[in-house]
């Protein structure tokens, strides 16, 4: 599914056109047949994971010594954008892969890394990080959920909503005050294994605009108690540090996600324009929809070009958090504009649930709130100049 005739960026090696290849084979057997059904049902099955992991899909940028595939960020990358063609955006992945796991890599002890990196990359374990709480948003120094020290270990109370992969994570990075009245530097992140945690448990599965089978969750922790070996790394205090190294990468997942997504929308309203007639032509010979059609691989097009850049910066270490953020405000905006216009060439048919340009077209919107709401991305922006 290739809408756009651009070069492959200079950091795709023939390792990576390999995986892109293997991936994509894989996704169009095991997952694409089933994306319709997991739709209906609201859900997919917890076997996607252990699938997934199976397949080589999880966890590519962890290091072999912790089980992973040893790679870059680019082999992420490489996965996501087969996940997002292949119509499994719902699936939570890059999130389990590109965002738990760098936090137990970058700041676990020894041990840690040994115990949950592994498991993470098989699927065994299903990884979920819960920042957001009701009432607090974007607003990580204002999270109410407190692990208060109780012996040795800590008891976690608090509620979370609108976690990712939350009915079926069983290893989730709590975002937690420690010590209340530091402000930002009384915030910890603790881990906690759900299988082991009484006094943990999952709220509804929450209905949302898009993202029909993505299983977003309410959680709670009720006098969960934890050992001390639940914090992330060796000191208390460190979480908002933590969660501000790690923001960069995951604004620049999303903004990827927002880029795989369009070029996706671009494919199937081309084909669909090629094929579709009205008034004894194909909509493709209207010049409203070539000059639409223009456009739009006008906007993907530099998208993508933007994106690869950052991703190149990236893999090199040098991505700031101004320019992770002008990517996923710039590409998120881009995006809810170019799948506009390709649902709009689908006529009434792109308000029609089977079509994938409007499933397309109602996963895009979230995009430019998660991660950072876009009005935030402005506000970070604005401040370097």
């Amino acid at each position: 599914m290739e809408a756009l005739n651009l070069p492959r960026p200079t950091w795709m090696t023939e390792d990576l056109v390999m995986l892109e290849e293997q991936a994509r084979r894989f996704i169009a057997a095991e997952f694409t047949p089933q994306v319709d059904r997991w739709q209906e049902a609201g859900m997919y099955e917890r076997e996607v994971w252990t699938k997934a992991g199976s397949a080589g899909l999880l966890c590519a940028a962890i290091p072999e010594e912790y089980g992973g595939a040893g790679g870059s960020f680019a082999h992420e990358a490489v996965i996501n954008r087969e996940i997002s063609l292949g119509g499994f955006d719902s699936f939570g992945a890059p999130l389990h892969s590109g965002i738990v796991a760098p936090y137990i890599l970058h700041y676990g002890t020894e041990e840690q890394k040994r115990r949950w990196l592994p498991k993470l990359a098989t699927g065994e374990l299903v990884g979920a990080i819960a920042m957001t709480e009701p009432g607090t948003g974007s607003d990580l120094q204002g999270v109410r959920t407190k692990a208060e020290k109780s012996g040795n270990g800590y008891v976690l109370n608090g509620a979370k909503t609108f976690i990712t992969n939350g009915q079926h994570a069983n290893l989730i990075i709590v975002v937690a005050k420690t010590d209340p009245k530091a402000g930002a530097k009384g915030v910890s992140l603790l881990v906690v294994e759900t299988d082991e945690a009484p006094g943990f448990r999952r709220g509804r599965k929450l209905k949302k605009l898009g993202f029909d089978a993505a299983d977003t969750s309410e959680l709670f922790f009720d006098d969960v108690r934890l050992p001390a070996e639940s914090l992330l790394g060796t000191e208390e205090g460190q979480g908002f540090y933590q969660l501000m190294k790690e923001l960069p990468q995951e604004r620049l997942l999303v903004a990827g996600h927002a880029v795989f997504m369009m070029e996706r929308a671009l494919a199937l309203t081309v084909d669909y324009v090629k094929q579709r007639e009205a008034f004894g032509k194909k909509i493709i010979e209207f010049q409203n929809t070539q000059f639409e059609l223009a456009d739009c691989k006008t906007e993907v097009t530099v998208a993508k070009v933007f994106h690869d850049y950052c991703l190149g910066l990236h893999i090199e270490g040098k991505l700031d958090a101004v320019t992770a953020s002008m990517a996923k405000l710039k590409l998120t905006e881009t995006q809810g504009k170019v799948i506009d216009r390709c649902l709009q060439l689908f006529g009434g048919y792109g308000f029609m649930d089977e079509y994938p340009i409007s499933r397309l077209y109602r996963d895009a919107r979230v995009l430019r709130i998660y991660a950072g709401t876009n009005e935030i991305m402005k506000l970070l922006i604005a401040r370097s100049l």
